[in-house]
């Protein structure tokens, strides 16, 4: 009789027969990985370019028809890197347009500030700085006071940089009333370009320290709200229309409707150059909004800077057919 025997893996051989399938599973799911990332990294790009084509593409039409604004604006209101804004009818409805085209994002703030005085007559004053960091659009302030304000010749005037604003309480506020009174609001665009303002709240003298709310024997507490608009930069083209009102012709800023019109920009040069008749470039900001005939517009698409593929440079020329003779 034939004595047959099995052999089978023994124990090393089956782990090691284990880690060499292991090993292979994670090479060909790193490949699979690597590859899909590439794939999408290329879609992102693919996508970002096509965007930045139809914006260029939509940039040059409306700034080859560029003219005055329906309030006598003249073509260009501002011809920055990174910013152009140029008046056109970009909808063919026989009303002009302001147009702007700028890359950065729109953020909004707030901060709250309060000051009280214990005196007959007295004031007390807040100050803000470095609120914003960016570029401004808009900054209002919203004042209210607490106090002895109950009588028709008690009321408060308000300052901003020692520039009278207007009076608060000088009719429908109460005497001590434990609760935010009087509450106005002030533009004060003006006065915060250097990223400091500093608001005054006068108490007139026959405002006297009657009131205990939270501080006692006070005669006047004052609240200040600054709330702002700015922009700062970042990797979106965006558009900015605002459409002109009925008699008298504005464009309010107010109702600027802003859209993405492309992403990934990553341009370290100029977006926008400026062109004069002779072709020369034109480097003084003044002198590009009167002296600008054609415009060159180069952006910069990277979806991922850090994987392939590669940066794609869009270039184009325009020239503003409604400025050429001028």
């Amino acid at each position: 009789m034939k004595n047959y025997s099995k052999k089978g893996f023994t124990l090393i051989e089956t782990v090691i027969a284990i880690a060499i399938f292991a090993l292979a599973m994670t090479a060909v799911s790193s490949f699979i990985l690597m590859l899909y990332r590439s794939q999408h990294y290329s879609w992102e790009q693919s996508i970002a370019v096509d965007e930045a084509r139809k914006g260029v593409e939509t940039m040059i039409k409306e700034l080859r028809e560029a003219h005055e604004g329906d309030d006598g604006s003249y073509v260009i209101e501002k011809a920055d890197d990174k910013e152009i804004v140029f008046y056109s009818d970009i909808d063919q409805d026989d009303e002009t347009e302001r147009v702007r085209y700028f890359l950065g994002n729109v953020n909004s703030g707030s901060q709250v500030k309060t000051c009280v005085t214990y005196t007959s007559g007295g004031s007390c004053s807040v100050s803000f700085s470095d609120f914003f960091t960016g570029t401004l659009l808009s900054v209002q302030v919203q004042v209210s006071v607490e106090g002895d304000f109950g009588a028709s010749n008690e009321e408060a005037d308000v300052y901003a940089d020692s520039v009278y604003l207007n009076e608060i309480c000088d009719s429908g506020c109460q005497d001590c009333p434990g609760a935010w009174q009087g509450t106005s609001v002030y533009d004060v665009f003006s006065y915060a370009g250097d990223n400091s303002i500093q608001f005054v709240a006068d108490a007139n003298s026959h405002v006297g320290p009657n009131c205990d709310w939270q501080e006692p024997d006070h005669s006047m507490k004052a609240r200040f709200e600054l709330t702002w608009t700015e922009e700062t930069m970042g990797t979106d083209l965006k558009k900015g229309v605002i459409e002109p009102t009925s008699a008298p012709v504005e464009y309010p800023l107010a109702q600027e409707q802003i859209s993405v019109l492309s992403s990934y920009v990553i341009n370290a040069p100029p977006i926008f150059e400026y062109f004069d008749k002779n072709g020369d470039k034109i480097i003084d900001s003044p002198a590009r909004l009167i002296d600008t005939k054609m415009m060159k517009i180069f952006m910069v698409i990277d979806a991922d800077t850090e994987n392939d593929p590669p940066a794609y440079e869009l270039e184009s020329n325009v020239r503003l057919r409604n400025l050429k003779n001028e």
